[in-house]
């Protein structure tokens, strides 16, 4: 897709900039803000907070439990259109600028554009929060190491920015207002797609390992409340009947490998994030890992090559014969799915827990016919799914590249 380019360029020699139209000006920070040092005298104003990924927002919309103060007294005001920066995460984009009047946190600073400047505040909320703009936040920060870096006032008006007039900065923004909202919505309905894909698998695993291939045979009641009826021939075990069952101890710093490392699946990562080498275990088809505490506590991991088991999981050895691991990794999924613990440190499905969990055992021919037909099955799938989430990436770099293009001036708005 071609976009028209101004008339004339020139070089604006400020490195994350580039080029930039002949008619813009470039100048730094302080030739067009200043700081805002008015403070809240009750604190009652609307409290406003900062995101890398939302910008300014009200406080109440976010949903954190960050610790929060018995008075909001002496927090610093801020006005519409004011530029707000997290001075401690400003090298992660936390930066933006304000829709509404408020007050924030001390530790922000706030910048008000100065009188007779050319300001338009959403054309600025474009252009400070694109990549090569926080880059030049990260530049200019003070510290030592990422996580200790600070933005100060003295060095934010240091930095050097391209200016058009207020009129071009308007139409810019409404076009990238505009714009940026169709992307969205694309991204939106796209990931609403996988959404739904991803129940559709959920739904085709839980109906297969509880009801089979065949749909004539006859049913009974298999006890389970959330199972309802099996095929007649079917068993319903325990875990413990099935599987020898372990759990992983904590692994010191001094105990993590530089080289060989096997994956870890943990609460928190899943292809990667390698924790460690404990109770480590050739695959031979007996295993499985599920997580047992953390936001993903019962997510079930069939396991291949080498793999170990880690305090935040929990192995099952597999010590039955004509049982069929893929199969009852498929039912394991859905099993305790329906078992998962919330108490007050979040989910857990721990292994005194999990050997009571009952699951469906068809005769093993079974077991192997409904393991295929769901490999195939969820492969197709998560081939879709693959696909969307590519168009979803595509999207995103789409719409980051055309706001850098166009508040730069790369890209002339008609």
């Amino acid at each position: 897709m071609s976009h028209a380019r101004y008339g004339a360029y020139k070089e604006s020699g400020v490195e994350w900039l580039g080029e930039v139209p002949a008619h813009w000006e470039v100048t730094r920070n302080k030739d067009i803000f200043e700081e805002r040092g008015d403070l809240s005298i009750s604190g009652d104003e609307t409290l406003l907070t900062v995101s890398h990924i939302t910008g300014v927002t009200r406080r109440t919309e976010k949903n954190v439990n960050m610790f929060m103060a018995e008075t909001m007294e002496g927090y610093k005001l801020c006005q519409t259109g004011d530029l707000i920066i997290n001075t401690m995460w400003a090298w992660m984009g936390a930066l933006g600028t304000a829709n509404e009047a408020g007050i924030c946190s001390p530790a922000y600073g706030v910048y008000r554009p100065k009188k007779y400047t050319h300001y338009n505040h959403k054309y600025f909320d474009y252009l400070y929060r694109t990549p090569h703009a926080v880059t030049e936040m990260t530049k200019n920060s003070k510290g030592i190491v990422s996580s200790r870096l600070r933005l100060y006032p003295k060095d934010f008006f240091q930095i050097q920015t391209a200016l058009p007039d207020e009129q071009e900065q308007t139409a810019i923004a409404a076009y990238l207002d505009t714009k940026t909202a169709q992307l969205d919505r694309q991204i939106e309905l796209l990931s609403q797609k996988a959404t739904q894909y991803d129940k559709l698998k959920h739904s085709l695993i839980n109906e297969t390992v509880t009801r089979g291939l065949d749909k004539t045979v006859a049913m009974k009641e298999s006890e389970i409340e959330w199972i309802g009826d099996v095929p007649a021939h079917w068993e319903t075990k325990r875990v413990k009947e099935l599987f020898e069952i372990s759990r992983g101890r904590v692994i010191a710093q001094t105990e993590l490998l530089e080289d060989g490392q096997f994956p870890v699946y943990s609460s928190q990562t899943k292809d990667d994030g390698c924790l460690g080498y404990i109770n480590t275990f050739d695959y031979d088809g007996t295993y499985v890992t599920w997580t047992t505490d953390g936001a993903n506590a019962g997510t079930v991991f069939l396991r291949r090559g080498k793999f170990n088991c880690t305090n935040i999981c929990g192995t099952l050895k597999l010590n039955r014969k004509n049982c069929d691991i893929p199969y009852l990794h498929y039912s394991l999924q859905v099993s305790t799915k329906h078992n998962k613990r919330i108490d007050t440190n979040g989910a857990k499905i721990m292994s005194n827990e999990m050997m009571f969990i009952k699951i469906c055992v068809p005769p093993l021919a079974e077991q192997q016919a409904i393991a295929a037909y769901l490999d195939s099955k969820t492969a197709h799938i998560d081939r879709i799914v693959a696909t969307i989430n590519t168009q979803i990436d595509k999207l995103k770099e789409l719409r980051k590249t055309l706001i850098n293009d166009i508040v730069t001036g790369k890209i002339k708005v008609a």
